[in-house]
């Protein structure tokens, strides 16, 4: 079954609202894993608009399920990463002033940066993904800096599943396909909801993890928390 990773991201901009622990982040990170997550995302940006560098290192030892950490790796998150070891860290091309995630890595003008920052992370036992587009060669290239895994960026999927799904998917299944011949892991994230999920995961059969915040902590407003990640777990 493709897991399910829970990005909190949205639990800290209530939070820093209004100042103070409320709602508690690292408190969300424990209940999240208790009430069924396979995983806890997080995406520490400079300006800790949202989860801060201090929620990183609270969460790490509290949590037993997979963390995953993703962002741009500057030397300030390369230093975060290794002294925190998540499970993963998913490297996306964001820079600082990024309101959200919203392109992939080129893979080939950045090749030989990733290859070293991918490199470094591997040495110390985690594992690596990247955020990426659907084109065939940025894929192709990735194989060639080391990652792991690599992580669809699906906010083009996401936006064309209402008009028709079978176009909006045909070039994710694609692409899914040249990573596993490849010989990586594919994970997926941004603008995946309830209503689009089930007919992304029931396409993309080598699916390892979907990573999502926004939409999932919006439902928990409606549904609570602890159900509405069941409800997305069913969808998977």
């Amino acid at each position: 079954m493709t897991k399910l990773s829970v990005n909190i991201n949205k639990i800290a901009t209530i939070r820093n609202a209004r100042g103070g622990d409320i709602p508690d982040v690292v408190k969300t990170a424990i209940d999240c894993e208790k009430f069924g997550a396979d995983g806890i995302t997080v995406h520490p940006r400079p300006d800790e608009r949202h989860i801060t560098y201090r929620d990183v290192r609270e969460i790490r030892p509290l949590i037993t399920t997979e963390f995953n950490i993703e962002g741009y790796p500057s030397d300030s998150f390369i230093k975060l990463v290794s002294e925190v070891i998540p499970h993963q860290v998913t490297l996306v091309p964001d820079p600082p002033d990024t309101l959200t995630s919203n392109a992939g890595w080129d893979t080939i003008k950045n090749r030989s940066f990733l290859k070293d920052t991918i490199s470094h992370f591997q040495s110390l036992g985690i594992r690596t993904s990247i955020f990426i587009d659907t084109n065939p060669d940025n894929i192709r290239s990735a194989v060639k800096t080391g990652t792991d895994r690599i992580e669809l960026y699906t906010e083009p999927y996401a936006s064309g599943y209402p008009l028709n799904p079978e176009s909006a998917i045909s070039p994710f299944v694609k692409a899914a396909k040249i990573a596993r011949d490849s010989g990586l892991d594919i994970n997926a994230g941004h603008d995946l909801d309830l209503n689009n999920l089930k007919y992304f995961s029931s396409n993309i059969h080598w699916l390892k993890e979907v990573s999502i915040g926004h939409a999932l902590i919006s439902d928990a407003l409606y549904f609570g928390l602890h159900n509405t990640i069941q409800m997305y777990k069913r969808l998977l």
